[in-house]
C-alpha cells in the first residue's frame, strides 16, 4: 500500500510519516528529498534557476514515479497536491492522508525554521501568518480530496492508521 501524506509544510509530514513508516515496517520516501537527489540541486535552487512551472513538472514526474512503489509512507511537498493531476493520481494509487493545522499554529512552528526555508525566510511573524492564511485558502480545496483528514496535533501513527483502515 501507499500512504501519502499531504499538508502544508511545517505541519509534520516527514516526521509522522517516518514513525508511521516504521510502525509498518514500510519504506519512508520523502519527495522533496528525492526531488533533490535526482536534480542534484536543492528545492530552492531549481526555484531560483528554472521557476516554479519548472519545478512543478519534475514534481509531478516525481510523484507519478512513486506508483511504481509498494509498501511506502510518502511525504509530499506541500503545493505538491494542487498541481496538475497529483492529487487525484495519489488517491488512485494509494491513500492520502491530509495533516491539517490552524495557521496559527502553523505561524509558530514555522518562526523557528525561517533560515531553512527560503519562501518565508523574510517574512515578519504578521506577514507570515497572513502568508500561510492566503496559501491555506487557495490550498484546502485540493487538501480537502485526501482520503482522510487528520488534526496535526499530536499526531501519531496509530492515529493515521486509524482514519485510513
Amino acid at each position: 500500500m501507499l500512504i501519502y501524506l499531504i499538508g502544508y509544510m511545517g505541519c509534520g509530514k516527514t516526521t509522522a510519516g517516518k514513525r508511521l513508516a516504521e510502525k509498518l515496517g514500510y519504506q519512508f520516501v520523502d519527495l522533496d528529498n528525492v526531488i533533490e537527489e535526482v536534480e542534484k540541486r536543492t528545492i530552492s535552487q531549481i526555484f531560483e534557476q528554472d521557476g516554479q512551472d519548472a519545478f512543478r513538472l519534475i514534481e509531478q514526474r516525481e510523484v507519478h514515479h512513486t506508483f511504481n512503489l509498494s509498501n511506502s509512507v510518502i511525504s509530499t511537498g506541500g503545493g505538491a497536491p494542487c498541481f496538475f493531476d497529483n492529487m487525484e493520481q495519489m488517491n488512485k494509487h494509494g491513500k492520502s492522508v491530509y495533516i491539517q493545522l490552524s495557521p496559527k499554529t502553523l505561524t509558530n512552528r514555522l518562526i523557528s525554521q525561517k533560515d531553512d526555508r527560503p519562501i518565508i525566510a523574510d517574512k515578519t511573524n504578521k506577514e507570515l501568518l497572513a502568508f500561510i492564511e492566503s496559501a491555506l485558502n487557495d490550498r484546502e480545496l485540493f487538501y480537502t480530496k485526501a482520503t482522510a483528514i487528520v488534526n496535526g496535533i499530536g499526531l501519531n501513527a496509530e492515529r493515521i492508521l486509524k482514519k485510513i483502515s
